[in-house]
């Protein structure tokens, strides 16, 4: 694949890249993207139907066994080249910051330091009353689990549809933007807001935006740079293109 030589000298004399990723990042591992059509006993299932407060206080017990069908999924998930092409920048340029709306935890296991989780871990566990992070050794044996302090029930740490981002994590999403010399958009639809709205904010703070993924979205049309492809593909090829001694 050929790179320009301007997006190659941005990223050599960049300060501090932000890196925004989605499902599709994830799906290179072998997760299934979160709107992949249910198999087995849960083909009746909606995602959207069951990711929700609402779906929780209903039938606690669904939403509990649907979370840890997927924990099952991910359990054996490795990070891919991608994940390892983001962890390996972060030896060539003073600060990477990976911003996901991934919940597996695989940017931080293949080595990135600095992860915001926009959408929360999967592997986190919280109380649904009084919002107490549970360990999964003081879990019990209830389904759903029994938080140890106040007895209400424990949920996944994941942000459901109907709910806010998490505060920290939005600022620190945005006054990443606001500092770093390029803006990567890796893997991500496009289609869930708010965080859909950060490659566009980034273009409004003055960022070069690097699209990358395998069909075109919306962000095309902001990115300076498009980069069709897998990410697992195309960005240890950008990494060695930039630093060829680094391979």
């Amino acid at each position: 694949m050929h790179f320009a030589p301007e997006l190659l000298d941005q990223l050599r004399q960049a300060r501090h890249i932000a890196v925004f990723t989605g499902a599709g990042v994830s799906a290179e591992s072998g997760i299934p993207t979160f709107r992949d059509a249910q198999t087995g006993l849960w083909a009746r299932f909606r995602a959207e139907d069951l990711a929700t407060p609402e779906a929780f206080r209903r039938d606690p017990v669904t939403v509990w066994n649907w979370y840890a069908w997927r924990r099952e999924l991910m359990r054996n998930a490795r990070p891919n080249p991608a994940h390892d092409a983001l962890a390996r920048l972060e030896r060539l340029v003073p600060r990477v910051t990976v911003i996901t709306q991934n919940v597996d935890g695989l940017h931080a296991r293949a080595g990135s330091s600095d992860v915001i989780e926009l959408h929360g871990n999967i592997w986190h566990n919280l109380c649904s009353a009084c919002g107490k992070c549970v360990m999964d050794e003081q879990l019990s044996n209830d389904t759903p689990p029994l938080c140890p302090d106040c007895g209400g029930r424990i949920r996944p740490g994941v942000v459901w549809f109907g709910e806010a981002l998490p505060v920290a994590a939005w600022t620190r999403a945005s006054e990443v933007l606001e500092t770093a010399d390029l803006f990567f958009c890796i893997g991500t639809s496009s289609l869930v807001e708010p965080a859909a709205s950060l490659p566009r904010y980034a273009r409004a703070c003055g960022r070069p935006v690097i699209q990358i993924n395998p069909e075109a979205t919306s962000h095309d049309e902001i990115a300076q740079y498009v980069l069709r492809g897998k990410a697992g593909e195309v960005l240890p090829m950008l990494v060695a293109a930039a630093w060829p001694q680094s391979v």
